[in-house]
């Protein structure tokens, strides 16, 4: 199918909505690193960046995960535009607003206490104890597995459009948030899903670089 060329006004706002996609995962994880590090009692080796969300500076983290969703949101409207043709062209937006939808629900929706953080936290409280600690649970799920196969859809595409190089980086995002992901739960998890999460965030990032700056897109 034909699809028109774009128009100047609408290039610029197209490249305007794929700048917030390359700003929105170092803002993460810039957010994260310098409250992981300022906060009493907190450490991403036994707690969740998501218990951020928790204490009298909660209102931080809140503002970072919806901040960041919404800065996703727009980006992948940036993306229908970029992409209206070939493989991934419908999914990978559709799927960079799931991750953004679900990280301004975890903004919403706080964890409960627990792991010991806020300091004075019993180290056994579980982080879904109640509705609101299941609803941010589940909607960061639903962003990591979103993210994950964003990276996954990403990677087809640089494969098919001759990028090998793209595409492994692509690949390598997604199998890093994968394992972040599935080892969550073990002993330095916290630190693992982080460091994986904020890989695929930041491979997004550089992908709506390249597509802002027309340079190298997929």
């Amino acid at each position: 199918a034909h699809h028109p060329t774009p128009g100047p006004t609408q290039a610029a706002r197209t490249r305007g909505l794929l700048a917030c996609g390359a700003v929105a995962g170092p803002l993460f994880v810039i957010a994260v690193l310098a409250q992981a590090l300022t906060r009493p009692g907190f450490s991403l080796t036994r707690n969740a960046a998501s218990l951020l969300d928790d204490g009298p500076w909660g209102w931080v983290q809140s503002a970072n995960f919806i901040v960041t969703g919404l800065l996703l949101a727009a980006a992948a409207a940036g993306l229908r535009h970029a992409l209206p043709e070939g493989r991934g062209s419908r999914w990978a937006p559709r799927l960079l607003l799931i991750t953004g939808a679900g990280l301004i629900g975890g903004g919403i929706f706080h964890p409960d206490a627990s792991s010991g953080y806020p300091p004075g936290t019993p180290p056994g409280a579980s982080a879904v104890s109640s509705w609101h600690g299941v609803l941010h649970q589940v909607c960061g799920s639903g962003a990591f597995l979103a993210l994950i196969v964003f990276c996954v859809i990403l990677a087809r595409r640089y494969g098919a459009s001759g990028r090998p190089r793209m595409a492994a980086c692509s690949w390598l995002a997604a199998v890093l948030c994968a394992a972040g992901v599935a080892t969550g739960g073990m002993p330095h998890g916290t630190l693992t899903l982080f460091i994986g999460v904020s890989i695929a965030l930041l491979w997004a990032a550089v992908t709506a670089a390249l597509l802002a700056t027309a340079r190298n897109s997929p």
